[in-house]
């Protein structure tokens, strides 16, 4: 990977980072009490997914790639070679699932990945079966199969760079990306 590509994943992250840290957050439909993280979820990604809220109200147009990154999220973490979708993962998914029945036009993509060790083509295979557990858990969720591609991009894509337990827990992950339908 060059150093341009890697400076500009880095300020793409921190971007990302300031820009959560201060934007307000929003109950979730449903919810009591006052706005803040949903379910004791972690807000550090390590195995669990971070919390639902985030950005500010009506900072994004409803129904937009926007809306479901800031609003819902796009991400849950792995655990080291494994596919399973933890609990601490289940209100993430929950959560796009009920955007997805909000917006049935919409059709995404599942992008699988892994951290930098082991071999390309066992991070190509851990990729594309954690997205699969991802889609599987959307299907069980009421979302239509029809709807749902995935795609494995193994350890070729990290989010996070370096070669820490912190960078590696980052980069194991899955995404769900908008393919199509958005406004």
């Amino acid at each position: 990977m060059s150093t341009s590509t890697i400076t500009k994943l880095a300020l793409a992250g921190l971007m990302t980072v300031s820009i959560a840290a201060c934007a307000p957050r929003r109950p979730v439909e449903g919810s009591t009490g006052t706005p803040g993280p949903v379910a004791n979820v972690p807000a550090y990604p390590g195995p669990g997914t971070g919390t639902i809220g985030g950005g500010a109200i009506g900072a994004a147009a409803p129904g937009s790639e926007q809306d479901f990154v800031v609003n819902v999220g796009d991400r849950i973490y792995f655990d080291l070679d494994s596919y399973a979708v933890s609990p601490e993962a289940y209100p993430r998914l929950d959560a796009q699932a009920a955007w997805l029945a909000r917006y049935p036009q919409i059709a995404v993509r599942i992008e699988g990945n892994a951290d930098e060790r082991g071999t390309r083509e066992y991070n190509l295979a851990l990729g594309a079966r954690r997205a699969e557990s991802i889609r599987n858990y959307l299907i069980e969720r009421g979302v239509s199969a029809a709807r749902i591609d995935t795609i494995s991009f193994g350890k070729e894509r990290p989010i996070a760079v370096g070669s820490s337990e912190d960078s590696w827990a980052r980069n194991r992950n899955g995404r769900t990306a908008i393919a199509s339908g958005a406004q």
